[in-house]
C-alpha cells in the first residue's frame, strides 16, 4: 500500500504543476513542433544545407564543439569579456545614474551628453576603440561596457525619480540630509528600475562582445563565427548561435534570481496585488 503510494507521488506532482504551469507544456510542445515542421520542411523541399541547415545537422554540429575541450576556451573568454564589460558599464552607470538623479543640475548638464553619445552607434566606434585598446580583451571589454551602460543609467535615473514626492517632502520637513533622504525613499524606489536596467544590460553585453570580437580577434566565440562563415559552415554557425542564446538566457535568470532575493518587496507586493484582484 505504502509502495502505490509513493509510485503514485511523482505523477500527482507533475499533474499539480501542469495545473498551475500549463505554459511549460504549451512551450515544450511549441519546440518540438518548431523543430520538427523545420526538418520536414528541409527534407520536403530538398533545401540546400548552405542556405538553412536541418535541425539535426545543427544537433550534430553542436555536439562536435560540446565535445571539444578547445570551443571551452572560446566560451570563457566570450563569457569574461561579457561579465567585465557588464561589470564596468553597470558599475559607471550607477554611478552617474545616482549622481544625477540627486542633482537635478546634473541632469540638465551632463545627460544631454549621454544621450547624444548613445545614438553614435557603437559599431561605428568599434574598429577606434580596437586600435586604441589592442585586438586583445581589453578592447572587446570597453565595446560591452558601453553597449551596457546606457540602459543602467536610464533606468537608474528613472527610478530616483520615480520616489514618492509625499515621502521625500515629509523626510525634508523633519530636516532629513540628501544622503538619509536618498537612503531611506530614493534607492527603495530605484531597485526595481535599476534591475531592469541591469537585465537589459547582461542581455546587451552578450551582444557588445561579439560585435566586438567580429571587429577583430584572436579568440572567442565571435572569432569561431567568423571561421564558420568564412567556411560556409552554416550548421556550426547555428550551433555556434544556440550557445550564444543559452548564455544569455543563463545570465537574464541568474539576474531574476538576484533581483528576487534583493527586491524582495516587491514581489511581495506583486503577491499581494494578484491575491487583492
Amino acid at each position: 500500500m505504502t509502495a502505490k503510494k509513493e509510485t503514485s507521488l511523482p505523477a500527482g506532482r507533475i499533474r499539480d504543476l501542469l495545473y498551475r504551469r500549463p505554459e511549460i507544456v504549451f512551450s515544450v510542445l511549441l519546440l518540438i513542433l518548431i523543430i520538427g515542421g523545420w526538418e520536414a520542411i528541409i527534407a520536403l523541399f530538398n533545401i540546400p544545407p548552405i542556405l538553412v541547415p536541418a535541425p539535426s545537422a545543427i544537433a550534430r554540429s553542436l555536439w562536435a564543439n560540446l565535445t571539444t575541450p578547445r570551443f571551452y576556451s572560446h566560451v570563457g573568454v566570450t563569457l569574461w569579456e561579457i561579465l567585465a564589460g557588464f561589470a564596468i558599464g553597470s558599475v559607471v552607470g550607477l554611478f552617474i545614474g545616482v549622481c544625477i538623479g540627486q542633482w537635478k543640475m546634473l541632469e540638465k548638464t551632463v545627460y544631454p551628453y549621454i544621450v547624444a553619445f548613445q545614438t553614435v552607434p557603437k559599431v561605428a566606434i568599434a574598429p577606434l576603440i580596437v586600435i586604441w585598446f589592442g585586438y586583445g580583451i581589453m578592447s572587446k571589454v570597453v565595446i560591452t561596457a558601453l553597449i551596457a551602460f546606457f540602459p543602467v543609467v536610464v533606468n537608474c535615473i528613472a527610478g530616483m525619480n520615480a520616489a514618492s514626492y509625499q515621502q521625500v517632502d515629509m523626510l525634508r520637513s523633519f530636516t532629513a540630509t540628501r544622503w538619509q533622504v536618498f537612503r531611506m525613499v530614493k534607492i527603495k524606489a530605484a531597485m526595481p528600475f535599476i534591475f531592469a536596467g541591469l537585465d537589459i544590460a547582461i542581455v546587451l553585453a552578450v551582444i557588445g562582445a561579439i560585435v566586438g570580437e567580429f571587429i577583430g580577434a584572436q579568440a572567442g566565440l565571435g572569432f569561431l563565427l567568423l571561421q564558420r562563415n568564412f567556411s560556409m559552415d552554416t550548421a556550426g554557425t547555428f550551433a555556434i548561435l544556440i550557445v550564444l542564446s543559452a548564455i544569455g538566457m543563463i545570465l537574464h535568470l541568474l539576474m531574476n534570481m538576484i533581483r528576487r532575493r534583493i527586491v524582495f518587496w516587491n514581489e511581495r507586493d506583486e503577491i499581494l496585488a494578484q491575491g487583492s484582484s
